[in-house]
């Protein structure tokens, strides 16, 4: 970069061109300080240096969105910043880039020499007189820009110990900074960091990595359900557990995946800090624990203990997330050595049923303190209150009023009280400001009189972006609304009139299937319309390959099974980028509210109207020959080839893919790449890219790195698929009760190949059979919409294994479809943009 000259020159690029050559935009960006203009029609935005707006480093200030992610939805998201939202870009947690409004100022970063420094957006300026590229200028901020991001972000991360006075005396953990837990061998340390932990997963539902050089996993989860229940640590450690432990165990295994656990003597801070960005949502890191004796098997212990500290400090400030790291000695050369930004200083008290614990912050020492019940029988500590300070106000703690709930509903808020996003109506953007105010302030007075225009926002909220943001905030209302409030009856089922219950959606924003009750692995009794779980067990049972249909439970920790998962599926949920889709809420005549799509399509397609596809019995049409190993999966590693004979699961790269008229073939599954960004697959998909690559629409087939394969049988589940063709013929022309129940068992019978839950029996648990059911029918969905594409049929979004919507200059479906009631077959609809889309019939 020439003296002189604040930024490179601006680019410019269509928002076609710019999603193709996104990731190299952003690295240029990133290193190189480039900016590009990116137009889409009308609307017109800079993919921008951080630089041009610190702002956008504040975690949880702005939307934020994975390369991987914003690719997809890119057109939606220039639309957005176009109209004054800023988008930030970030490569795992990590924001790289920003998508800013163009404004008047834009001239200011152009590529006229003379410009000057100019204020970059939010107030930034940067160092001005870097020869060449050798190093880069330093970042600045005016104060300015940092009060705005402060004030954007209100109250720090939300996160505490769960224990009110301890809590109160260090304001909860705060991001960015390394917290240190101080305390004697065996004196409660660990309990704390779990406090923390269990606060945040289990109470606040977000991610913690929890990385243990002392305790094994096994020790983890007893001191987790010995706290959780009040049951006997010792006794958990014997492996008895009584029926409600049992019941508890079973609801922590729900939540599992919000705690990630690393344990192993051989853990290190490098180990730590390489993990933790690539860790989705990350809330909190704890480090359980330093040592201060040396130990040869240990590498956090003794006196490499500063060195890892500095790095715990470096990756706090990195991912903007508190990292707590207990420490199982309070000798202060030592922990000044260490330099936590925090320090929590436990020590023993007259009353042997108390610590106190002294909150200290690097250069104003100590700033608080509490004391805390021991309850070493339960693992854990109890709440005792602060420590009285001579001279301190009476004001309440804002963790003192509200539930759960409402200081849920208040974090959920916060982008839109705080202004950073637009979008609610000022009624109801005045009433969530007050709550926070009211819960902030202790004020209990004022939470009483807001408690009835609360109830009334949630149970009619007003509709929402389908953003994080937006997805947040609804499912906070929600919570309100089934929940209650103190004084208040949990809102009722609404009648017909009116009145909102739950959504009946997943976090994906899908319909929830109705979960596996005990009685549904039974075989149906003669009476029944279909019986599809006998038909489907009968159909395994004929196979001469001698299929395994369970696999044991003390297998299932190990080899492939822990690989296999829900996102394996495939399912594209793709609208064009080109096509604004708002999900809107719609209650339906049970009461349940669900939300549907409403699409807005462009003037330049032309006239019009929207060909809305559903396809019939996607799943068990999908069985005519879905390839699966009936037997037990072998590792097989990697592969130069992929074999037909062969079926499995397979890692692969993410195949480039460039076409901006149709999904990438492996829909979700890119979502959630490992650290060297490739993905596991079923066979489906594996053939599917074959084909894709031999057809010329693949550059290149992906390579895999590694398999777990068995020999491969298409025809397993063809004669279940047949019997339920067969009976559909029968049943969906009476319609009715017996097709309804024909539906129900068609659906029960898929699901038990693989329960979720140990509790749940199931005469089968093959995961890799379920995920490949559901991924034949993701691809089929996928091919059959391609070829219409293909034929000159213009596809507005592709969603689930059965939707699919199409503009068209007429009443006419494409013809790649066939129109009818069989499997396979579809129906169609039509209605004008903008209009709400229907939910379908099957």
């Amino acid at each position: 970069m020439s003296q002189g000259q604040e930024h490179p020159p601006e680019t410019a690029k269509s928002a076609t061109e710019a999603r193709k050559d996104l990731f190299a935009l952003v690295k240029a960006a990133e290193e190189d300080g480039v900016t590009t203009l990116i137009h889409k029609r009308d609307d017109r935005a800079l993919l921008a240096p951080l630089d041009r707006f610190p702002a956008a480093r504040q975690s949880g200030a702005f939307p934020s969105h994975v390369l991987s992610a914003a690719q997809k939805d890119f057109g939606d998201l220039i639309s957005r910043a176009a109209h004054g939202e800023p988008q930030v870009l970030r490569r795992s947690r990590t924001p790289v880039a920003v998508l800013l409004p163009v404004d008047t100022n834009s001239a200011s970063h152009s590529s006229d020499p003379a410009a000057g420094p100019a204020a970059s957006a939010g107030g930034a300026v940067n160092s001005q007189g870097t020869q060449g590229r050798a190093s880069a200028p330093r970042r600045l901020a005016t104060l300015g820009d940092t009060i705005g991001s402060v004030l954007s972000s209100g109250p720090a991360s939300g996160l505490t110990f769960g224990l009110p006075g301890l809590d109160a005396a260090t304001g909860g953990l705060q991001p960015g900074l390394l917290t240190l837990v101080a305390a004697p061998p065996a004196g409660g340390g660990s309990l704390l960091g779990l406090a923390a932990a269990r606060q945040t997963a289990l109470v606040d539902g977000r991610k913690v990595l929890y990385s243990a050089s002392g305790p094994n996993r096994a020790d983890i989860f007893r001191r987790i359900l010995a706290a959780e229940t009040g049951g006997d640590y010792p006794r958990l450690k014997q492996g008895r557990l009584t029926e409600r432990e049992q019941q508890v165990a079973e609801r922590l295994r729900q939540q599992a995946s919000v705690l990630l656990i690393d344990d192993g003597s051989d853990l290190t801070a490098e180990a730590i800090t390489e993990t933790a960005p690539h860790v989705e949502d990350l809330s909190l890191v704890v480090v359980d624990r330093l040592q201060a004796a040396h130990n040869a098997r240990l590498p956090l212990s003794g006196n490499r203990l500063p060195d890892a500290s500095q790095a715990l400090a470096t990756l706090a400030r990195a991912l903007h997330v508190p990292v707590l790291a207990v420490v199982d000695s309070t000798d202060p050369a030592l922990l000044s050595l260490l330099d936590g930004d925090i320090t929590l200083t436990l020590a023993p008290t007259d009353d042997p049923s108390k610590v106190q614990v002294t909150v200290a912050e690097r250069d104003f020492g100590a700033i608080g303190s509490a004391y805390l019940g021991i309850d070493l029988l339960h693992a854990r500590f109890l709440d005792a209150g602060p420590v009285p300070v001579a001279g301190a106000g009476r004001e309440r703690s804002s963790l003192s009023v509200g539930t759960a709930v409402e200081r849920q509903l208040a974090e959920a808020a916060l982008p839109y009280t705080s202004g950073a996003q637009q979008g609610l109506p000022a009624a109801v953007t005045h009433v969530l400001a007050a709550l926070r105010t009211a819960l902030a302030g202790g004020d209990q007075e004022t939470l009483d009189e807001l408690r009835p225009s609360l109830a009334q926002v949630a149970t009619a909220p007003p509709p929402l972006p389908e953003t994080a943001e937006g997805r947040g905030l609804s499912a906070a209302l929600n919570a309100y609304v089934s929940t209650g409030t103190p004084g208040q009856p949990v809102a009722a089922q609404p009648a017909a009139d009116g009145g909102a219950a739950a959504d009946d959606e997943d976090e994906d924003g899908r319909e929830r299937e109705q979960e596996l009750q005990p009685g549904d692995e039974e075989d149906e009794p003669d009476s029944a319309p279909f019986p599809a779980l006998k038909l489907l067990k009968d159909a395994v049972g004929r196979s001469k390959m001698h299929p395994i249909k369970v696999i044991r439970i003390e297998d299932r920790e190990s080899g492939p099974w822990p690989l296999i998962s829900e996102h394996m599926d495939g399912e594209p949920r793709w609208v064009h980028p080109d096509v604004t889709s708002t999900r809107v809420p719609v209650i339906r005549a049970n009461g349940k509210r669900v939300r549907r799509d409403q699409l807005d399509v462009p003037a330049g397609f032309g006239a019009g109207v929207l060909c809305l596809i559903d396809r019939n019995g996607s799943y068990p049409s999908a069985c005519s020959a879905v390839p699966l190993a009936p037997n037990k999966l072998l590792h097989t590693g990697p592969l130069a080839a992929f074999d037909k004979a062969s079926a499995g699961i397979y890692l692969i790269d993410i195949p480039q893919w460039t076409r901006t008229d149709m999904p990438q073939p492996l829909g979700r599954i890119i979502d959630r790449p490992d650290a060297q960004g490739r993905v596991w697959v079923t066979t489906p998909h594996i053939k599917q890219l074959e084909r894709l690559f031999r057809d010329g629409h693949l550059a290149a087939m992906p390579t895999i790195h590694d398999s777990w394969t068995g020999k491969a049988n298409e025809s397993l589940f063809k004669p279940f698929y047949a019997a339920a063709r067969q009976a559909r013929m029968d049943l969906v022309q009476a319609s009715g009760e017996p097709y309804k129940a024909y539906k129900t068992r068609l659906s029960i019978a898929l699901r038990l190949l693989w329960p979720k839950r140990e509790e749940q029996k199931s005469p089968f648990w093959r995961p890799d059979w379920r995920m490949s059911v559901v991924a034949e029918a993701s691809v089929r969905h996928w091919t059959t919409a391609f070829k219409a594409v293909q034929e000159g049929h213009t596809l507005i979004a592709l969603r689930n294994v059965d939707a699919a919507v199409f503009w068209t200059p007429d009443t006419t479906p494409p013809a790649t479809y066939r129109i009818g009631t069989g499997f396979g077959e579809v129906k169609a609809k039509f209605v004008q943009a903008g209009e709400m889309i229907p939910e379908g019939d099957d």
